[in-house]
């Protein structure tokens, strides 16, 4: 069987929100799923602020990738952020996650971005490595978030 990988639509957003949940609960982050879909509905409709990708294995859903696009003066221009990258736990040892980063290069690369970034929880070693392996390097700074409330 083989893995695909299609762009998301409007209609997916609700099959989307449960995967979301399982990567919050996994990473133990927060997830208001009002905000999430919120948020997921309008990155689909507007290619301006990235892409979303179902992944599919078979006809069964098998995880999803959210790309992102910023600007950075440090790297020259357009850059992206990898937002979101999941495989059920089912799926997992596929080479999902390593086709869903090439994937995400690619459409950098067609769009003049000149830098992928992405973030991964600390405890998370068996991503940490997916992503060295791809070659993304640690530049030993820390993300620091300041929520921005309306």
């Amino acid at each position: 069987m083989e893995a695909n990988f299609r762009p998301a639509a409007a209609a997916d957003v609700a099959a989307l929100l449960p995967m979301i949940r399982a990567l919050c609960e996994h990473d133990g982050t927060a997830f208001d799923e009002a905000a999430v879909g919120r948020a997921l509905a309008q990155v689909i409709a507007d290619e301006s602020l990235g892409r979303v990708w179902v992944i599919e294995w078979g006809d069964a859903p098998a995880g999803y990738v959210v790309l992102t696009f910023g600007f950075s003066l440090e790297f020259g221009g357009r850059d992206a952020f990898v937002d979101e990258l999941y495989v059920r736990a089912e799926f997992r040892g596929r080479g999902l996650g390593r086709r869903a980063i090439e994937l995400a290069e690619r459409a950098c690369r067609e769009r003049g971005v000149g830098a992928l970034h992405l973030e991964v929880e600390r405890a998370n070693t068996p991503a940490q490595e997916l992503y060295r392996r791809a070659g993304f390097r640690d530049h030993d700074r820390y993300l620091l978030t300041k929520r921005l409330d309306g």
